[in-house]
Order: C-alpha cells, then sequence, then structure tokens
C-alpha cells in the first residue's frame, strides 16, 4: 500500500512514518508514569511532533504482561483530554485500545486511526458488539490489526511454541478478510505482528528476520519494537536503556518492509531512517 487511509488523512507510506508512543499509563513497561497526567501527556504529543513523529498513538491502558483491565469509564477520563490536545495539533492521531465502547467514543471526537491488541475480536461481557463493527461503521477511519497470543495476563507465561510465523500469518489473514468482508477498504489497514505478545526471544526475531513474509498479504506492515525486552535479552540493558537497541530494531523492520514503526524514542528513530534513508539513495546514485 502506498497510502494509510484514516479518518483525516491519507497518510504517505512512499517513507517510513514514525508513529510516536503517548503512554497515559501509571502502568506501562517503561515510561509508566512519566505521562500519566493530562497535562505532561499533552506536552510529550507536543515535544514528540518536534523530533519528527508522522502519527501520534495514545493510550490509557497498559498492555505489558500481566497488566491488569481498567474500565471503560477509567480509560476514557485518562484519555480524552490527550486526545483532544492531539486533534488539535495537525498529525495523525491514533488510540491504543481494544474496548468497542472506546473506540466510538474516540471516533466520535475525529480520531483517525484504531489500534489494538486484540485485533478487534475482544466483546464487554454482556455486550454482542465488537470492534469489527465499531470500525466497519466508520466511514474512513484506519485501524491497525496486531496478533496476540492468549491475553495481557497470560501470554508470557504460556508463551507460542515452534514456527510462529505461519500461525501469525493465518490469524492476520483471518482478521483482515473478516474486515474487508464488512466493507473496510484494504488501504484503511495495517498489520502488526506483535513482538512480545505471547512469544519468545528467538522468536520475535524469528519474526523480525521474516516479516517480509507478512506482505503477500497486501496490507501495510507496522513494527513496534520500540524497548522490547527482547532487546533487553540480547543486550542485557534495562528498558529506558534499550534507546539504540530499538532504532536498530525499527530500521531493520522498515529494511523487512515496514513502512510504520511505532517507537518511544522518535529523534533517534528519525535519524536511524534519514541513515538509512541516505544508503538508499545512493545506492541509485
Amino acid at each position: 500500500m502506498s497510502i494509510w487511509s484514516t479518518s483525516r488523512f491519507d497518510v504517505d507510506l512512499s517513507q517510513p512514518r514514525i508513529m510516536g508512543i503517548v503512554n497515559v499509563t501509571p502502568d506501562s513497561f517503561s515510561d509508566g508514569g512519566l505521562y500519566a497526567s493530562t497535562i505532561t501527556a499533552q506536552h510529550h504529543c507536543d515535544q514528540l511532533l518536534i523530533e519528527g513523529a508522522d502519527i501520534l498513538d495514545i493510550g490509557g491502558e497498559s498492555t505489558r504482561p500481566g497488566a491488569h483491565a481498567l474500565s471503560e469509564s477509567d480509560e476514557l477520563a485518562r484519555i480524552l483530554p490527550v486526545v483532544r490536545h492531539a486533534l488539535s495539533l495537525g498529525v495523525p492521531v491514533s488510540v491504543d485500545t481494544y474496548k468497542p465502547a472506546v473506540m466510538q467514543a474516540v471516533l466520535d471526537l475525529g480520531v483517525d486511526i484504531i489500534n489494538d491488541v486484540w485485533a478487534l475480536r475482544w466483546t464487554a461481557p454482556g455486550s454482542a458488539r465488537s470492534g469489527v463493527d465499531v470500525v466497519a461503521g466508520h466511514s474512513r477511519c484506519g485501524v491497525c490489526l496486531m496478533h496476540m497470543h492468549g491475553n495481557p495476563q497470560t501470554m508470557q507465561i504460556s508463551p507460542m511454541e515452534g514456527d510462529v510465523l505461519p500461525p501469525v500469518l493465518e490469524f492476520l489473514r483471518q482478521q483482515t478478510q473478516q474486515l474487508v468482508a464488512r466493507g473496510v477498504q484494504a488501504e484503511r489497514i495495517c498489520i502488526d505482528p506483535g513482538i512480545g505478545f505471547g512469544k519468545m526471544v528467538r522468536q520475535n526475531f524469528s519474526l523480525l528476520a521474516r516479516q517480509s513474509e507478512l506482505l503477500q498479504l497486501g496490507f501495510t506492515v507496522l513494527a513496534g519494537w520500540s524497548r522490547k525486552s527482547s532487546l533487553g535479552a540480547v543486550t542485557g540493558a534495562a528498558a529506558p536503556d534499550r534507546v539504540v537497541a530499538s532504532a536498530a530494531a525499527a530500521l531493520l523492520a522498515v529494511h523487512h518492509g515496514a513502512r510504520i514503526v511505532r517507537v518511544h524514542d522518535v529523534l533517534s528513530t528519525v535519524h536511524a531512517l534519514k541513515v538509512l534513508g541516505a544508503t538508499q539513495a545512493g545506492a541509485k546514485a
């Protein structure tokens, strides 16, 4: 795909795009608590754009291994003031949520993208409405479907076994086909292999090495390696010290076909991708 069609913007993917992470949470694995207040999260949005982010991704509930669920009302209370601010900044705004009611509320405000670790499968107890219904009912919003094995409470207790690419590929095939069957255009859909979500270290790096095989599905690939524990496993670095490793992983993800990278450390990723771009331009000279 050469564009990612979203509520307000057609995102040009002729060059890789950087999605900056804004965690309005007290318990995210890397930066939990740093931007938990409305004012610090709003300032962080501004700073990420100064550093070169193309898209802002706002989340109010941690999905780290072992994380506990948040009520819809509490999630909305955390994110809505930040979302309203972000929508005024002139860039695509994504909301990281799996709850259909939260999806609907932020889309009603004008949010551009729903980024869902559950790939639109989750439904609230007693409700038949899914994220598929919400996204299919919107005329234009973008959506990112991620593969997750199990759920945040159990995914690293009982991770996947063996070669993970075939089941990841098949899962993403099924979820994207379901959306297309509901009338959602392919250019609105992005896929994410779900690095760290129920996979062991070697499996995550296998997904990176073979990431280009996901392109056969015909959708834009988003990669989320930023500060992940697999990077700590190979470097020995704590989460805040994985900046260089994260930039390297983002660079490799783009090399293997990702057009969007979701990152905490925007400026270092911008610099890494500029080196890649200059190298590619030099090869054509």
